[in-house]
């Protein structure tokens, strides 16, 4: 990625997924970047050390306590003359920490504020989880596979980020922005409140080459229900537009088979890994 923020200088205080993501991405444009940390560390790398290490990439840390006044007044020299600021916290800790006007107080910082809710329920405690449960993207009693609030969270920080950039160079004013994990939740639900996915939709199963099916050795995801790509299919496949039709065919050979004969003809069929840990240099390697 090219280094088109070079010169731009990040500090964050957010912990876990969506800030650690957002501020991963900032840094990969050529930001950089200080991770501000308590002594305790980030709970991210004891849950995932990898992944924690991943993002943190050529960030520096800062361990400070910020129940210090000592600590606070570190704070302040890494704020001054910094162009953002990324935080996820409640409001009530940002006010605390007196950060609650920090466009104000640091002239040119913008301020990334991720929070769970907004407006009478800014102080409402959650997570991805809760997130994900209050807007029909979980399917019980299975866990979620993906943190989609986190990830399309951490994505939007970026943009409020790059937006704030933006805004200070016009007018010398920091900017502050609001990513409010819910309403990135209630986005990744649109798919299934407009009947995109789920159970008997486009997209959900009631398209024929558009599905998983078992293999001789596992199962592959078909992606094919473009008309153009469905015919493809079905011609090389030789069979009939039927769920059953296809499970048969699919159910004779090897993932590897269907890969390489998805790459001869064109078609989008890829079979499906689970990857665990040890696994993640085969995937990066993949993509």
């Amino acid at each position: 990625m090219l280094d088109i923020l070079n010169g731009i200088r990040v500090v964050t205080l957010a912990v876990n997924l969506p800030g650690p993501l957002a501020a991963s991405r900032l840094s990969a444009m050529g930001a950089s970047v200080v991770k501000v940390e308590s002594p305790g560390g980030d709970p991210l790398a004891h849950g995932a050390p990898g992944w924690y290490a991943e993002l943190l990439g050529e960030q520096l840390v800062a361990v400070l306590d910020l129940k210090d006044p000592s600590d606070l007044v570190k704070l302040d020299a890494l704020l001054t003359g910094a162009n953002v600021l990324i935080t996820s916290m409640r409001p009530s800790a940002l006010r605390r920490l007196g950060l609650g006007d920090a466009t104000a107080r640091f002239p040119g910082l913008s301020h990334v504020e991720i929070v769970g809710h907004d407006g009478e329920l800014e102080e409402l405690p959650g997570h991805d989880l809760t997130y994900q449960a209050a807007h029909g993207t979980l399917q019980p009693p299975l866990m979620p596979v993906i943190p989609a609030a986190d990830l399309l969270g951490a994505e939007r920080a970026v943009s409020a980020a790059l937006l704030g950039l933006i805004g200070a160079a016009k007018t010398g004013v920091g900017q502050r922005y609001r990513v409010v994990l819910e309403d990135a939740a209630a986005a990744a639900g649109a798919a299934i409140r407009h009947g995109l996915v789920g159970e008997g939709a486009l997209l959900g199963g009631a398209t024929p080459t558009y599905g998983i099916y078992q293999t001789a050795d596992g199962h592959i995801a078909l992606g094919a229900p473009e008309p153009h790509f469905r015919s493809r299919t079905l011609e090389a496949l030789g069979v009939a537009d039927t769920h059953e039709a296809l499970a048969r065919v699919f159910a004779g050979a090897s993932n590897a088979h269907w890969e390489e004969l998805a790459a001869q003809v064109d078609i989008p069929i890829v079979g499906i890994r689970n990857v665990t840990r040890g696994e993640e240099e085969w995937l990066i390697e993949k993509l």
